[in-house]
C-alpha cells in the first residue's frame, strides 16, 4: 500500500495546472495563478541572455546566480481566451504593461477573437518594477506555460507592450528568440547593441536576425515616441535585423493601437511566410569587420 506522501506526490503530478479549471473557458480571467517555473528564467540564464559577457562575469564573481528571481506561485496574471480555437491552434501575445494594473487594451478583444490570439499579461509588472529580475521572467514564464497548456502553435508566439512595456518587449524578444517569434512595439522603443540593451550571445542573436519579426506602432501625434522608433529602427538595421515593419496611427498621440492598426500588426507578425534576408551575410561581415577594427584600436 502506498504511503500518504507517495499518494500526494502522484496526485500532484497527475493534476492539470491549477489555473486551467478557471481559465480554460473563453473570455477574460483575472488573478490567475500559474504553476510552472521555467529553466529559461533561472538567474544564471537570465544574466547570460540579458547582460554583456563582461558584466555577467562580474555578477557571477560577486553574487550567487542560483535559483530564480520570482516565485511563480505568488504571481497573478490576466488571461483572455478567444471563443474559437483556430484550426492551426491558438496564437499567443504576451503583453508587458506600463502600469502595475494590467488589462486588455480598449478595442483589442474583437481583434484577438478574429485572429485567435490568447492574451496574457502579468500584474505588478509595470515601469516601476525591475526589468531583468521581474518583467522579463514573468513574460517568459507565462509564454512557456500557456504554450504547453493551450497547445499554442510555437511559431505563433509574440511579445508586445505599450509605452515602457514596449521597450521591455523588445528586450524580451532579443534575449528569447527561441520562445518569441515576433515583437509588437506600441509607442516607445530603444536601440539595441548599447550598454543599456546589449546583444545576446551570438547563437541567440543569429536566431533573432533570421527568425524574428518586429512591428512598430506609433501615433503620428507622438513626436517623442516617433523619434525613439526611428532610432530603434536604425539600430536594428545596422545590426542586420531586416524583418522590421511599422505603421503610424493617424491623428493619435501616445496611446495603444486602435483596432485597424492592431489587426494589421497581428496579420504581419503571424504571417507564416519567411522573410527574405538579402544582404544578411554581407551585413554580418561588415559588422564583424567593424568590431575587429574597434578591438584593434
Amino acid at each position: 500500500m502506498k504511503s500518504l506522501a507517495a499518494l500526494l506526490a502522484l496526485a500532484a503530478a497527475a493534476a492539470p495546472s491549477a489555473f486551467l479549471a478557471a481559465a480554460a473557458a473563453p473570455g477574460l480571467h483575472t488573478d490567475v495563478v500559474l504553476t510552472k517555473s521555467s529553466p529559461l528564467v533561472n538567474t544564471a540564464e537570465l544574466v547570460r541572455r540579458t547582460f554583456s559577457p563582461l558584466y555577467a562575469e562580474r555578477l557571477a564573481a560577486a553574487h550567487s546566480l542560483a535559483g530564480q528571481p520570482i516565485n511563480i506561485a505568488q504571481e497573478k496574471f490576466l488571461i483572455y481566451v478567444p471563443p474559437r480555437k483556430p484550426p492551426q491552434g491558438y496564437a499567443l501575445l504576451v503583453f508587458v504593461p506600463p502600469t502595475e494594473i494590467t488589462k486588455v487594451p480598449s478595442g483589442w478583444a474583437p481583434v484577438l477573437d478574429d485572429k485567435g490570439v490568447i492574451f496574457v499579461s502579468a500584474a505588478h509588472s509595470g515601469n516601476d518594477t525591475k526589468v531583468e529580475s521581474r518583467r522579463i521572467p514573468l513574460a517568459v514564464t507565462a509564454a512557456e506555460q500557456l504554450v504547453h497548456d493551450y497547445a499554442v502553435d510555437p511559431s505563433r508566439v509574440l511579445v508586445g507592450g505599450f509605452s515602457g512595456g514596449s521597450r521591455v518587449a523588445l528586450r524580451v524578444a532579443l534575449a528569447y528568440p527561441d520562445v518569441f517569434r515576433g515583437a509588437l512595439l506600441n509607442s516607445d522603443s530603444d536601440p539595441i547593441g548599447t550598454t543599456a540593451i546589449p546583444l545576446p550571445p551570438p547563437d541567440l542573436f543569429r536566431r533573432f536576425q533570421e527568425n524574428s519579426r518586429v512591428f512598430y506602432i506609433t501615433g503620428d501625434l507622438d513626436p517623442v515616441a516617433r523619434s525613439m522608433q526611428a532610432g530603434s529602427e536604425t539600430s536594428l538595421q545596422s545590426w542586420c535585423v531586416f524583418d522590421v515593419h511599422a505603421t503610424p496611427m493617424p491623428h493619435a498621440g501616445h496611446t495603444t493601437a486602435d483596432e485597424r492598426t492592431l489587426s494589421l500588426a497581428l496579420d504581419t507578425l503571424l504571417d507564416p511566410a519567411r522573410a527574405k534576408h538579402d544582404g544578411l551575410a554581407e551585413c554580418r561581415a561588415r559588422v564583424q569587420s567593424e568590431l575587429a577594427a574597434a578591438v584593434q584600436r
